[in-house]
């Protein structure tokens, strides 16, 4: 039996572990909730050159201040798997570098901890990542194998009081989750929340992050997100993917891009495109009462509206309860 086939062996209880204990009782030092939160989808029908003009229209709505600041992009890049487009697209990840350069930001980098891969220089290699920084003279920081420091958890659903985490995430100005919009066979949908899980050495912490899958996926996001602020999101829904996620589904196009600045708005806007009520998703819905807003009574649409899917999004057995219809 292959390391992943026994991985995805375990989905059954890691799953049921998620449906079973859906209601989590408040673990969050204060609240950090904005009065109202702002999210833009905006339409993007291929990986192209062209995603820079678009996404620099689209940032323009959130008037970022970015002047003199330093940006960090933490895409999802967890492996590769040939003829499966499991990671946010490199072309993405260079055109919102590019934008925020322009919007004046000091300096811009990419960092991110592959969570299944231990060879990151080979995921970034076979995923086409390696020439497309490099070619935008994009530096890149391998989290897996960065400076630690020992952070308190601001929250504390998982009981393990502290992480080590690495120093280049906590130093940065304007951290930005660029997930790829896919469901996930352990925690239903795995989006710019879920997406954090990159920043947690994988030296430290094993592969696919061993211990905070122990310790309650929904329960880590929560306390991980808590502990390193997302300032922004910008969620690559130009091609997600359903069913199996995030390793083994299949492409859903949705021809979007969502921007927003508060990851539990993004993370609800996504759910609901991919046709999945929010609040039936744990993390989502404990994150909407201390660290963002799922409602859409307070969140503002700035450029198209929230349209769910004619057909929702497939999902594992597990998370069926995950659709609206």
């Amino acid at each position: 039996m292959t390391r992943r086939s026994l991985l995805a062996g375990s989905v059954g209880l890691a799953a049921g572990v998620a449906t079973a204990a859906p209601f989590l009782l408040p673990k969050y030092d204060r609240v950090r909730r904005p009065a109202r939160s702002r999210v833009a989808i905006v339409r993007a029908d291929e990986y192209s050159e062209r995603l820079e003009g678009t996404l620099v229209s689209a940032l323009r709505l959130f008037d970022p201040n970015l002047a003199g600041k330093s940006v960090l992009l933490k895409p999802n890049l967890v492996d590769f798997v040939p003829g499966v487009d499991i990671n946010t697209a490199p072309v993405l990840v260079t055109a919102a570098a590019e934008c925020f350069r322009r919007l004046g930001a000091r300096s811009v980098a990419v960092a991110e901890g592959p969570g299944h891969q231990r060879d990151t220089q080979l995921v970034l290699f076979e995923s086409g990542f390696q020439e497309e920084l490099a070619k935008h003279y994009i530096p890149f920081i391998d989290l897996n194998r960065d400076e630690l420091v020992k952070t308190k958890l601001c929250a504390n659903y998982t009981g393990l009081g502290h992480l080590f985490l690495p120093r280049t995430v906590l130093s940065h100005d304007f951290v930005v989750s660029m997930p790829k919009v896919k469901t996930h066979h352990w925690s239903g949908v795995t989006l710019s929340m879920k997406n954090m899980f990159g920043v947690v050495p994988g030296t430290k912490y094993g592969w696919p992050k061993n211990i905070l899958h122990w310790s309650g996926i929904q329960r880590s996001i929560l306390d991980i997100c808590a502990t390193v602020p997302i300032h922004f999101v910008i969620a690559d829904a130009i091609v997600a993917m359903e069913g199996n996620g995030p390793l083994a589904g299949t492409p859903r196009p949705l021809h979007s891009i969502v921007l927003a600045d508060d990851p539990v708005a993004a993370d609800a806007t996504c759910a609901r495109l991919m046709g999945f009520l929010p609040e039936r998703i744990p993390h989502i819905r404990e994150a909407a009462r201390f660290l963002g807003n799922a409602s859409t009574a307070l969140i503002d649409q700035l450029a198209s509206p929230v349209k769910a899917p004619d057909t929702p999004f497939k999902v594992v057995p597990e998370f069926e309860h995950l659709r609206a219809s």
